[in-house]
């Protein structure tokens, strides 16, 4: 199959997997295209509300539709780095037999992932960065595709750990929750108590997004948006010549090349599910919130002025 032919096949499946979401999750169109533009870019995403707006029901849903392995851990304090990767115990042959943990699936739901200490938070950089886990000095591949969407409350901080930047970076898109509408509260509340339920039917399989996965990194990109993309990441860094007064007076810390590469990644795959065969500048732009939000680090001056970061990234355009 060509690629041309390989992109009209991704928009149609694409177009019918949103369907698909729309049975249980409503309203959260920009969330929803947020997650799927994670996923078929081969990235990560980190998920920013309050409790009860569906984000556990939203990647559960989302790992159904995609046909999927989902397994869920919730993150608390006591959490230990073996309760995530698994470990070793000695069976009745009294040999070492490795017992896998639940990150050990296609689509792992970190839940309120800053309640847990950073030895814990660690043990999941392997993962995300080589998509493999290193346990008692064995190497153990993760089955592909593997994905890490992890959830994060903003309001409640007593007793969390906040995620540190290393970490944070290697989050493709931080996505921001909000509350329904009125009309969206109201679909939720007469959908949710009744006894009808939905049924999500497995649209893909693993390969099938795998080959989607590299589908997209195929795209042709020019020049002049890749330079667009960097320079704008560029921007974001308080001691280069190209930053705007506004990023030198309320930025402490820029984005690094991961970024740029996102960027990319993210506006071919924004492209190619829009139905068009190269990125452009608006598709950049498009992107620009997610991918960058969480690399950005206001200082003092910013928070007392109730700047925010989407309007420092806009103020880049």
């Amino acid at each position: 199959m060509s690629d041309v032919a390989a992109v009209e096949q991704l928009v149609s499946k694409y177009n019918t997997l949103r369907n698909e979401i729309k049975k249980v999750i409503v309203g959260q169109d920009d969330v929803v295209e947020q997650v799927l533009l994670s996923i078929f870019s081969g990235g990560h995403a980190l998920l920013i509300g309050v409790p009860g707006l569906a984000k556990t029901l939203l990647v559960n849903t989302v790992a159904q539709a995609l046909g999927l392995q989902f397994k869920r851990i919730q993150f608390t304090p006591d959490l230990m780095p073996s309760d995530i990767l698994g470990s070793e115990i000695l069976d009745n042959n009294r040999e070492f037999k490795f017992i896998k943990g639940p990150i050990f699936a296609n689509i792992i739901l970190a839940d309120e992932i800053n309640r847990t200490p950073p030895k814990t938070q660690a043990a999941l950089l392997e993962a995300m960065q080589e998509r493999a886990v290193t346990v008692a000095g064995h190497h153990y591949k993760l089955d592909l595709p593997y994905f890490v969407l992890a959830t994060q409350n903003p309001i409640e901080q007593e007793g969390t750990y906040p995620l540190p930047e290393a970490q944070l970076d290697r989050f493709m898109f931080a996505i921001n929750l909000d509350y329904p509408t009125f009309s969206e509260e109201v679909e939720v509340v007469k959908s949710t108590t009744t006894g009808n339920e939905a049924t999500v039917n497995a649209l893909f399989t693993g390969n099938e997004i795998i080959d989607f996965q590299k589908l997209i990194r195929r795209i042709p990109v020019a020049d002049n948006v890749v330079e667009y993309a960097v320079t704008l990441v560029g921007k974001t860094r308080p001691k280069s010549q190209a930053a705007t007064e506004q990023v030198k007076n309320y930025i402490d810390w820029g984005a690094g090349p991961r970024a740029s590469q996102n960027l990319i990644l993210a506006a071919k795959a924004n492209a190619a599910l829009h139905g068009k065969f190269s990125p452009d500048i608006e598709d950049v732009q498009r992107v620009a919130n997610p991918v960058l939000r969480h690399r950005l680090i206001k200082n003092y001056k910013a928070e007392a002025e109730g700047l925010t970061i989407e309007a420092i990234i806009k103020g880049l355009f």
